[in-house]
């Protein structure tokens, strides 16, 4: 029995981001939790289809083969009791996945659950409970469906924003509330004061530690940062970095353009953004995960 996780990069995941839970949850929104739950016992041995995280955490787990070891955990955390979860179970045996633990939490928010399995990244479409996770500290995104999947690759991508994802929000604090020119005199007077880090810092740092065990020029993850921000505002995003002792292998900065294009020019696997905007746009070409986080995801009052 292992004792812990901490030599691991960890990952929590709901079983409705992992599979293709649809018609389940219509009928636990139309019919009640007894109905959901009688549905999933009578149909437990008929294997879910793959759900918009399926191919980020089928690549994450072949790092631990790849490498000889287990470096990546991915941790089932659901809503359901164990007993409506057993359909899960028996999928991820189906697609022999290396998942072996899992807390069903019977209803309730997973979030108190994640510090005990030390999460660096939970992945839900339970939009309050990616929200709960993100007070909490840990990063976490809500995973949009319709995202375009990348062809079979064994090359691991995951396309990062910067400020509110990577990075704090106190930057775009700046933009929303004196504009573009009050924002590039900013970063350019504050370019050598680091940026704080943001919710998806310690996935980050994880993932990065992971690359340094494959020799470079043959490392099977690629990461990279997809921004907003342009000259003179990316001098500050590349010596936090530095600071950080962090290596993106691509580094966007697009003042503003859209990021589709690059998004899919990348082949991101997935790609997690602040900007509910963004992710509506960038869901047509990659998986998406929705980080609401940061000033653009607070009450408009």
């Amino acid at each position: 029995m292992s004792k812990g996780l901490a030599d691991k990069l960890v990952l929590a995941i709901s079983s409705r981001a992992l599979f293709d839970l649809r018609e389940s949850h219509r009928i636990y929104e139309s019919e009640g939790v007894e109905a959901y739950r009688q549905y999933q016992i009578e149909h437990e041995e008929e294997i879910l289809a793959p759900g918009d995280a399926f191919p980020l955490v089928e690549k994450l787990l072949a790092l631990n083969t790849t490498l000889g070891q287990q470096r990546v955990e991915v941790i089932l955390v659901s809503r359901n009791s164990a007993d409506t979860g057993l359909r899960a179970f028996n999928s991820i045996q189906h697609y022999g996945l290396g998942i072996s633990r899992a807390a069903f939490v019977g209803g309730r928010s997973p979030d108190p659950y994640l510090a005990a399995f030390g999460c660096h990244l939970f992945l839900s479409t339970h939009a309050e409970d990616v929200r709960s996770a993100l007070r909490s500290g840990f990063g976490a995104a809500t995973i949009l469906s319709g995202g375009a999947r990348r062809a079979a690759s064994n090359e691991l991508r995951i396309a990062f924003d910067g400020d509110a994802v990577l990075f704090s929000d106190e930057s775009e604090r700046v933009y929303q509330a004196g504009g573009l020119v009050a924002f590039q005199t900013h970063e350019r007077e504050s370019a050598r004061e680091l940026l704080g880090g943001g919710p998806f810092k310690p996935f980050l740092a994880a993932l990065h530690s992971l690359q340094q065990e494959f020799p470079q020029e043959s490392c099977p993850i690629r990461t990279a940062l997809v921004t907003a921000r342009s000259a003179p505002a990316h001098e500050r995003v590349i010596r936090t970095l530095r600071e950080w002792n962090i290596r993106l292998d691509e580094s966007y900065f697009l003042g503003g353009l859209e990021k589709t294009a690059i998004l899919e020019t990348f082949g991101a696997d997935v790609f997690f953004d602040d900007q509910a905007g963004h992710c509506e746009k960038s869901r047509e070409v990659v998986a998406t995960g929705h980080v609401p986080h940061g000033i653009s995801n607070e009450p408009q009052l």
